[in-house]
């Protein structure tokens, strides 16, 4: 079996540790700071005070992904302050659990009669986020507090919906507490959490008990709509698919499940060909923030929501585990350098939700005067949501990352991302010197593993790579290329070609018709108005044969890139007849996730060719 190398055998540096170090600086501490003042701290004590505000259905997975962010930040960095923080909000999980085992904060104090009643309330996956967020904590701190009180409260779970069935539904309506059942499963060894996670699974879609009273959706909004074995679409709501997905890839890692995995590998590829913005962003529309149909990925009205692309890299890594094949890290890889970092600010203090791939501000206001059209389109990121998923999801991902590097299986040792970092586990050393994503430049000095074998991703967009000077041919296995270790240690130097490319999309794409966006490595690249100025995206085009300028941008640990491009002429009519005379112009183009980051805008992923 493959086997994940944990972030905490990682220490990473460069590019990731800029980004942890403003994860721990900035970030975290600006969430504790806004979840207190909304009272998501204070309602863990599950008391309704004067002056409170009522908690709401998912407070509890907001608090709990923020205690999983601070245990993998401790692991790397230990600070007694963040640890007594977070043990004073253990304390008030602790001291408010029923005597049976359950624990609701929002339940408990407001409707404790009408407890697992009500599919759609976030019941178990709150308790899913909670279960990860103490097995971190417990790993990190070794204090098993919160994981005594997540057991109980599973125990209780067990006893409801397996034994007793005497719940009024049979599977989360949220999907999260698979994932967390497997990581108590593999911390524990105890096969009743595997069991749990299975009889989730197994029940999703077969259920009486499961179908819904919704009048603005159906049972495919929560992948409800047929047994788990025979999806092969990702429809309905794009957080909790990927979620199942993930659910499903872990349980048929440790079951040998064909019948699972066969609907998993086809489930991917149907999002990764089919469904997946250029950005790694998944989810098309506002309306149940949901996949819709093959080639349905407009960009102004994009929904992409943070957390789809970060559960959709929680798939990626659970079918990498199952399989090692390149295009699991390509989508993740492409998910991490844009839609994530995208859904948070570059100084780490404020967030997107949504990620569009267009902004037309007047268009926009047009829309909701005009149109009726009410998209929540944010030109600026905010501090807090009142569904604040994101920002704590953000935190945990960013604080973790080292371990998306690499797995190992019996002989061989799988590289999957580049980061400047040093990882050591099973008695083996593997360092990494890189400027990714920067430069393509990658050194791996592997120490340890003689005899064995260090196999390489070549990355889906890179045309052009070697291997210690020689040109590495074209043909690898599913993306990889495989390379015996012969020395106590071993250096290989490679060279991923980063020349900025134009990238087209399929002609079903109607949103992209004509256009091209421009990419350089992993890093998907936009214009701005504010830094052409104030020209809108929409009067530009570009010169496909054009020469692209590079030059380091140390604000992102990118590159930005200048390259020619036409302005529309102007006109005082409104029509007339056309001609060819355009202003030529060089613009400015950054990184995806550095939009928004230099005051209101337009901005545009997609440009027209001239």
């Amino acid at each position: 079996m493959v086997k994940s190398i944990p972030y905490s055998a990682v220490k990473t540096e460069g590019f990731w540790k800029k980004r942890a170090d403003i994860n721990r600086e900035s970030t975290i501490p600006t969430i504790y700071k806004r979840f207190s003042e909304t009272g998501r701290f204070g309602a863990l004590s599950c008391k309704l005070e004067e002056g409170m505000p009522r908690p709401h259905i998912f407070w509890d997975s907001d608090a709990a992904k923020w205690i999983e962010a601070c245990a993998y930040s401790l692991r790397q960095n230990p600070d007694s302050e963040l640890e007594k923080q977070v043990d004073g909000l253990i304390d008030r999980i602790a001291a408010a659990q029923l005597e049976d085992g359950y624990y609701n904060c929002y339940y408990i104090p407001c409707e404790l009669q009408n407890r697992f009643t009500n599919r759609d309330n976030h019941e178990l996956y709150c308790a899913g986020h909670l279960t990860e967020a103490a097995v971190a904590y417990y790993e990190t701190t070794g204090k098993d507090k919160l994981l005594n009180v997540m057991k109980k409260y599973l125990e209780l779970i067990i006893k409801v919906f397996v034994t007793d069935d005497s719940a009024s539904f049979s599977t989360p309506g949220h999907e999260e507490i698979e994932l967390a059942l497997i990581k108590l499963y593999e911390l524990t060894g105890e096969e009743k959490y595997k069991d749990l996670c299975a009889h989730f699974i197994n029940t999703r879609g077969t259920s009486e008990k499961d179908k819904g009273t919704r009048d603005w959706t159906g049972p495919d909004y929560d992948q409800s709509h047929k047994p788990v074995r025979e999806l092969r679409e990702a429809v309905g709501h794009s957080v909790r698919a990927l979620y199942l997905y993930s659910g499903m890839a872990d349980l048929a890692r440790h079951t040998g499940d064909k019948e699972l995995i066969k609907a998993c590998k086809a489930l991917f590829d149907n999002i990764n060909l089919k469904r997946m913005y250029v950005t790694g962003g998944v989810g098309s529309t506002a309306h149940g923030e949901a996949f819709t149909e093959d080639y349905d990925l407009p960009n102004d009205i994009a929904y992409s929501e943070t957390c789809a692309s970060i559960a959709l890299t929680y798939f990626c890594r659970r079918m990498l585990l199952l399989e090692p094949d390149s295009k699991y890290a390509d989508a993740a890889e492409r998910a991490f350098y844009n839609c994530v970092l995208g859904g948070v600010s570059l100084d780490g203090r404020a967030f997107f939700y949504v990620n569009p791939l267009e902004i037309n501000i007047r268009k926009h206001e047009l829309r909701k005067k005009y149109y009726n059209r009410r998209e929540n389109l944010l030109t600026q990121r905010i501090e807090v949501f009142d569904c604040s998923c994101c920002p704590p999801n953000l935190a945990r991902v960013i604080a973790s990352f080292g371990g998306e590097l690499y797995t190992k299986d019996e002989n061989t040792v799988f590289a999957h991302h580049f980061c400047k970092s040093t990882a050591e586990f099973d008695g083996i050393k593997i360092k990494q010197d890189t400027r990714y994503p920067a430069y393509g430049d990658v050194r791996f000095t592997v120490s340890g593993l003689k005899g064995g074998t260090f196999a390489v991703r070549i990355p889906g967009w890179c045309s052009f790579a070697t291997l210690n000077g020689e040109a590495l041919p074209k043909e690898t296995v599913k993306g990889y290329i495989y390379l015996d270790v012969t020395e106590d240690e071993q250096i290989f130097d490679f060279y991923f070609d980063m020349k900025p490319r134009f990238v087209a999309a399929n002609p079903a794409v109607d949103s992209d018709l004509g256009k091209v966006c421009i990419a350089r490595g992993p890093v998907i690249y936009c214009m701005e108005s504010s830094l052409n100025g104030g020209v809108k995206p929409g009067r530009i085009s570009v010169d496909t044969n054009a020469v692209f300028g590079c030059e380091d941008d140390e604000e992102t640990g990118a590159i930005k890139l200048t390259v020619k491009a036409f302005e529309d002429a102007e006109s005082d009519k409104l029509y007339y007849d056309y001609t060819a005379e355009k202003k030529e112009r060089e613009i400015v183009l950054l990184p995806y996730f550095a939009y928004a980051n230099h005051g209101e805008s337009d901005m545009a992923v997609w440009l027209r060719m001239a």
